[in-house]
Parts: structure tokens; sequence; C-alpha cells
């Protein structure tokens, strides 16, 4: 039964233990320990709050970077229309200057066809004119190579003549 009710003396003795310990725990030992735990407290508040907001910097950058890729993809699909607006226009422009080209060559080529048209026409007078001077004259010579023909083309011219 001594153990379960102990005497005074080992109660007082167990007390000042107990308090002593307790002073030089709270002291010494308590004080440090707490301003350890503390101080790593502080370091993981620090940590999640810096990992908070660089986790609201990375939304806001990625948001920011969304944003600036669909502003991207706008300008690109702005440049790439431009792009193909300019190259249909080109290709219509040099179109156009071609067949307006092609209708100045077969202008010139129809202007330069009617006037050798033309030159040779006249040539072919001049010559069917030469030519025929010649037969006239051949004619005639044939015709008024005697007298006598020579005075019954004269009364025939005439007689012509006084007719009208």
């Amino acid at each position: 039964m001594k153990l379960i009710t102990p005497d005074f003396g080992l109660l007082i003795w167990t007390g000042v233990v107990f308090v002593l310990l307790l002073f030089i725990l709270t002291k010494f030992i308590w004080k440090p320990i707490l301003a350890s735990v503390n101080a790593r407290e502080k370091k993981i508040s620090d940590a999640l709050e810096l990992a908070e907001r660089t986790k609201a910097e990375m939304t806001a950058l990625q948001a920011e970077n969304e944003k600036i890729l669909a502003e991207a993809r706008v300008e690109r699909d702005a440049i790439v229309k431009d792009a193909k607006e300019v190259a249909t226009k080109m290709v219509e422009d040099a179109k156009a200057a071609a067949k307006s080209e092609a209708d100045k060559i077969a202008e010139s080529a129809r202007a330069a066809i009617a006037s050798e048209k033309a030159a040779a026409i006249a040539e072919l007078k001049t010559q069917v004119a030469a030519i025929s001077l010649e037969i006239a004259e051949t004619i005639i010579r044939g015709e008024l190579s005697s007298d006598e023909k020579q005075k019954a083309l004269a009364e025939k011219l005439a007689a012509d003549i006084n007719m009208n």
C-alpha cells in the first residue's frame, strides 16, 4: 500500500523537483524551443504566403500570355488576310496590265497590217496603172501605126465631141 499512498516527504521532494525542473525547462529550454517553433511557423506561413502570391502571379501571367497569344493570332490572321489580298490584287493588276499590253500589241499589229495593206493596195494600183498605160500605149501604137487609122480615129473622136 505504500505505493498507493506515498509519504508526505516524498510528495514534497517530488513537488520541489518538479517545480525546479519546470523552472529550468521554462528558463533555459522552453523559450528556445518555442522560439524555434515560432520561427519555423513564421517561415512556413511566409512560404505559404509566397506560394499563394506566386500562384496568383502565375495565374495572372498565364492569363496575360493567353491574351497575348490571342492578340498574336488575331494579328497573324490579319497579316495573312492582308497578304492574300495584296497577292490577289497583284495578280489581278498583272493580269490587267498583261491584257492591256496584249490589246496594245494587237491594236499596233492591226494598225501595221492596215498600213501595210494600204501601201500594198497603193503599190498594186500604181503597177496596174503602169501596166494599163503600157497596154494602152501598145494598143494605141498598133492602132495608130498608119495614117489612115490616125485619120479614122480623129474623125471618130470629132464625131463624139460633136454629139456631146
